[in-house]
């Protein structure tokens, strides 16, 4: 047999196996009735659902602002040329009001104490003595022993002696306080946050020596626009996040009446509660509770940042996925504010939303979380 016919004989075998293997397949499906199922992908991940939860928030405006202290007092003298003979605090002592933080030299003015004292127990002796003369004439003036003119020379001897006694005394008490005043005691309970007084240094009066954080209050002076301080109340709460994340609350105490002509800005005054640990001159965000209305809620673990934008996945009935952009407001502890457009009996995906993609096939847990609730927790 010639080569050509051997290959067309195998050519006419093949031909006739491949038409048997296809009769074969098409009466196996006629037989199920039903078409052969494409298979279903993998899942990628197992996810729990939640729905949005409408709540009553505060409205908020986020400030930046320093802390300050409440009131500083300046320590000064009320005399002076005298030495500090004596500094008995240091910066950051918490002091009481009448405790003494610094004495100056007084020996000088303890000598003019005496000198004065001895000044007033004469002044009162001439007086006695002028009385006295007074005394002994206006007895005899009718006996013609003194004249008329010598009475009235001890009359106004005893006046003069009188004022000369009044004069020495009001010495004696100006040198008894120039003594009290080189005792430098504090104002009002408080914190001392500065000290420029240098122990034996001569000092004039009004010469700053401490300065003083008064009853150690510190309070957030936040910078606001008009817009801003037309809206702000007295009373209003504040949160005050600090540079190492701790949280104050605080409250305001005053708003500013004027603003800045330069920057168009105007201060909130926010007290701050007494052993809060802060320090004035820290610069510090927060935010500033006003007055409340309705929120849409999601947890913040359902919204998914990409490309500076906020995103919830959906999932169909399918298993299936897709994303929706959604715009966030205000956020309180751990739930997120939706301001767009969003049905609140739509169901999205809990968390792990940054490792979805759009169209990725998800198992949906049996338990659908409800308003935030169950599979959050």
């Amino acid at each position: 047999m010639k080569s050509s016919q051997r290959l067309t004989i195998i050519a006419f075998v093949l031909a006739a196996g491949l038409s048997a293997f296809a009769f074969a397949m098409t009466n196996s499906s006629a037989d199920d009735g039903k078409p052969i199922p494409a298979s279903k992908p993998p899942s990628v991940l197992t996810v729990n659902m939640v729905r949005a939860q409408e709540e009553v928030w505060p409205q908020t405006i986020h400030v930046n602002g320093s802390l300050a202290a409440w009131q500083e007092v300046i320590v000064t003298p009320e005399t002076g040329g005298y030495r500090i003979a004596e500094l008995l605090v240091d910066i950051g002592a918490k002091v009481k009001k009448g405790q003494l933080l610094a004495r100056l030299s007084d020996e000088t003015l303890k000598t003019d104490l005496r000198k004065q004292e001895a000044g007033v127990a004469q002044a009162q002796a001439s007086l006695q003595q002028a009385a006295s003369n007074v005394k002994r004439a206006t007895s005899i003036a009718g006996s013609g022993a003194l004249s008329d003119q010598k009475i009235e020379e001890y009359r106004i001897t005893e006046a003069s002696s009188r004022a000369s006694l009044a004069s020495a005394r009001a010495d004696l008490d100006s040198t008894r306080l120039k003594l009290s005043q080189t005792r430098i005691v504090a104002f009002d309970d408080g914190v001392i946050s500065s000290k420029s007084a240098i122990l034996g240094n001569v000092v004039s009066a009004g010469a700053e020596l401490f300065r003083m954080v008064r009853q150690g209050k510190v309070e957030w002076r936040a910078e606001m626009d008009a817009q801003q301080l037309a809206v702000v109340r007295e009373g209003d709460i504040a949160h005050v996040t600090l540079p190492g994340g701790q949280q104050i609350d605080g409250q305001v105490r005053l708003v500013s009446p004027t603003l800045s002509t330069s920057t168009g800005r105007g201060l909130i005054y926010i007290s701050l509660p007494s052993g809060a640990n802060v320090r004035p001159g820290i610069f510090a965000e927060g935010v500033v509770d006003l007055a409340s209305k309705p929120a849409l809620t999601l947890p913040r673990s359902a919204i998914v940042m990409r490309d500076g934008r906020a995103y919830v996945y959906l999932v169909d009935g399918n298993g299936k996925t897709s994303s929706r952009q959604v715009t966030m407001g205000r956020s309180r502890g751990d739930r997120v504010e939706i301001t767009s457009p969003f049905d609140k009996q739509a169901t999205v995906v809990l968390s792990g939303g940054a490792f979805l993609s759009e169209g990725a096939q998800v198992t949906v847990a049996t338990a659908t979380a409800r308003d935030g609730q169950g599979a959050g927790k």
